[in-house]
């Protein structure tokens, strides 16, 4: 087996789409308005993918309330800072931006939904 996507419950999947395409890079694969709000965006792979959705069977969790350890999207970035400056001036906050003993740069951000996003250069690549 291999992942297809990961799913998040959110408040407004169109304006959250829209970021992540504009200020992420992702790509719209699939977007359905019934039965419920969801879209399915590509990374710039096309392997992977999130889903975003609105379902009102199901509470919005307190994304802003969870640890970033409990739950973040982490992508590759080729340049953690001009990324992290990017994507502040796009409405990101930043958490933090560190440089790991193991030559691996990594910062967490929220994204204007504040669900926690990781941006990751490693020493030695982990994903192709």
């Amino acid at each position: 087996m291999k992942i297809e996507h990961v799913a998040f419950q959110v408040a407004d999947p169109d304006a959250m789409a829209a970021w992540y395409v504009r200020h992420v890079g992702f790509t719209i694969s699939r977007h359905f308005e019934a039965p419920v709000p969801c879209y399915f965006l590509a990374d710039s792979t096309g392997a992977v993918m999130i889903e975003i959705y609105r379902n009102a069977k199901a509470s919005i969790p307190d994304y802003a309330d969870m640890d970033p350890l409990h739950l973040h999207l982490a992508m590759v970035s080729e340049d953690v800072g001009g990324d992290v400056n990017r994507l502040v001036a796009a409405g990101a906050t930043l958490l933090e931006h560190n440089q790991l003993d193991n030559g691996d740069e990594v910062a967490m951000l929220r994204d204007p939904w504040q669900l926690a996003i990781q941006l990751c250069r490693r020493h030695r690549p982990m994903v192709s």
